[in-house]
């Protein structure tokens, strides 16, 4: 009985640390070239259509500045770049069969055999725009578990959504 609930907690901290990462992926216009942009402003038209509160926009946004202000890019009211963001979500269920009496999961460890998780996954899509002809230059999105029971979790797995997409900006690190 021991061993199962070892097993137990070896798979639950195993299926928590998958969940926490973001995949990350990334298109951007070739023939832009992204050391000519050195200021930015958000496009509230676009991020107004966002379907999320606007609680999460503000974090989303601050996480966004932080890391283009850490790039050496600075806010402005003539920008360069035009940043706007997009989300969306779905329920993820997950089961694992273990009825298959192999090395792991035994038969007589194993009283249910069949292991049913539930978890929201999110996506989050920031664009960079070309403030002079609003044409997409660069997106970034980031699609991983959302686990926030409270708003620090919130705010911590939105930075980190956020910091895992702009590490990709600007694309071939031009920096």
């Amino acid at each position: 009985m021991r061993l199962s609930k070892l097993l137990l907690l070896f798979f639950t901290i195993l299926l928590t640390s998958a969940c926490s990462s973001v995949r990350v992926s990334t298109d951007y216009d070739t023939s832009i070239d992204f050391t000519k942009y050195k200021t930015f402003a958000f496009y509230k038209k676009g991020i107004d259509k966002a379907p999320i509160n606007d609680l999460d926009k503000k974090r989303i946004l601050r996480a966004v500045e932080a890391n283009l202000v850490a790039k050496g890019m600075s806010k402005s009211s003539s920008p360069d770049l035009l940043i706007s963001l997009f989300t969306k979500s779905r329920e993820r269920i997950n089961i694992n069969d273990n009825r298959f009496n192999g090395f792991w999961y035994p038969w007589y460890y194993t009283p249910n055999p069949l292991i049913v998780s539930q978890h929201t996954e999110g996506t989050l899509f920031i664009d960079l725009l070309d403030a002079k002809n609003k044409e997409l230059v660069w997106q970034g999105v980031g699609t991983g578990a959302l686990i926030m029971r409270n708003s620090k979790e919130r705010e911590v797995r939105i930075k980190e959504f956020v910091n895992e997409i702009m590490l990709k900006y600007p694309p071939g690190n031009l920096q």
